[in-house]
């Protein structure tokens, strides 16, 4: 039999649905939309999601199934799921199941039969907001309210980031060496890398700029992560050791932002952030528009750009920062994904910008 599960959210507004997935009574968790027609489960499995109750705009969700190649991490953290509809019946034979089972198996709770698009509107116009998937039945109280407004998501990184130090190796002979700090990355990042010749270093968040510096990297990539990037003060201080070690740097997505506050820049919280795959970016310096996968609900304040840092892309819905290169260091950063999976592909060259930076860096060194 399916239960009737309600969302509310810290406003007071209240959507009623049916469960499925694992049957929890209560999750609270900041709620966020994501615009993306496929590439469900990338968006499911990416730990940039933790914390967060994930609305999907796109009324049918999980029409192709489960599969586990296509995700980007192995564990699931983000807090619950919604979606208007969700195949039962997948037709596709790389699936190894249906979402519901999935969820089961990961105690992740989900709804359907809401409107999601309607959801969406309300975060558009209210900004994001935290809300709780629960069973009991409205009305609700001020104190319950309370509770849902005075949730925070903490230890967002230490949550996600893998232990120890894990090198995977490029097939056939490695050209380049690259440590990945890595604060919760997608999987296909370290597939773009070692596709393009690369060994990489896969580090935790802990790992300090020493201990980096000590593996000798060619080039040192800073992944894409879950929450506020101003809560990473350690992570930042070692990050000024590494931009004086003048290795190439790229970073991505929450790696943008901390070597952005690392050079003296500010970040702040959006009023409902970036997530799909359908991001307009333009670059500044050749006016070009890309079509571009996000997945962030902060932004670098260009007006706390310190001195050689050039804005380099912009979202040309709202103008916001979307890329960085650093004059004064070997460094530069997105806050798109350029790796995205299920797509777009539109920047995925700037890999292969990162590996000219690693190959001027090997030929600059070997004439020291």
């Amino acid at each position: 039999m399916e239960r009737t599960v309600y969302l509310l959210l810290e406003n007071g507004k209240y959507f009623e649905g049916k469960g499925f997935g694992a049957s929890l009574d209560e999750v609270t968790g900041e709620v966020v939309f994501t615009t993306g027609m496929t590439g469900y489960l990338e968006t499911i499995t990416d730990p940039s999601y933790y914390g967060q109750i994930v609305v999907q705009t796109f009324p049918m969700i999980g029409n192709y199934g489960v599969i586990p190649q296509d995700f980007e991490n192995k564990e699931v953290y983000l807090s619950a799921y919604i979606v208007k509809e969700w195949c039962q019946d997948p037709s596709n034979f790389r699936s190894s199941g249906n979402l519901d089972t999935f969820f089961k198996e990961r105690k992740v709770p989900a709804i359907y039969g809401i409107d999601t698009r309607k959801l969406a509107k309300t975060i558009r116009e209210y900004g994001s907001m935290n809300g709780r998937l629960t069973v009991k039945k409205p009305p609700y109280g001020p104190e319950e309210l309370e509770q849902i407004r005075s949730f925070r998501i903490t230890s967002a990184v230490e949550s996600v980031t893998p232990a120890g130090c894990h090198l995977i190796k490029t097939k056939g002979k490695a050209d380049y060496r690259v440590v990945l700090w890595d604060f919760g990355a997608k999987e296909n990042i370290l597939r773009e890398l070692t596709k393009r010749g690369c060994d990489v270093y896969d580090a935790t968040a802990s790992t300090t700029a020493d201990e980096i510096l000590a593996l000798d990297p060619d080039g040192i990539m800073l992944s894409n992560g879950p929450g506020n990037p101003e809560d990473n003060a350690r992570v930042i201080e070692e990050l000024k050791k590494l931009a004086v070690a003048k290795r190439p740097i790229f970073g991505i997505c929450l790696g943008h932002q901390l070597l952005a506050i690392a050079r003296g820049a500010k970040t702040g919280k959006m009023k409902y952030g970036h997530r799909g795959a359908n991001q307009p970016v333009k670059d500044l310096e050749t006016g070009r528009i890309y079509i571009s996968s996000q997945n962030h609900g902060y932004e670098v304040l260009r007006e706390s750009l310190p001195a050689g840092a050039e804005e380099t892309f912009i979202n040309v819905n709202d103008g916001t920062c979307e890329g960085i290169t650093y004059r004064d260091i070997p460094a530069f950063t997105v806050q798109f994904h350029p790796e995205a999976c299920a797509g777009p592909k539109d920047t995925e060259e700037l890999f292969g910008r990162f590996i000219k930076m690693m190959e001027k860096y090997k030929e600059e060194a070997s004439c020291r």
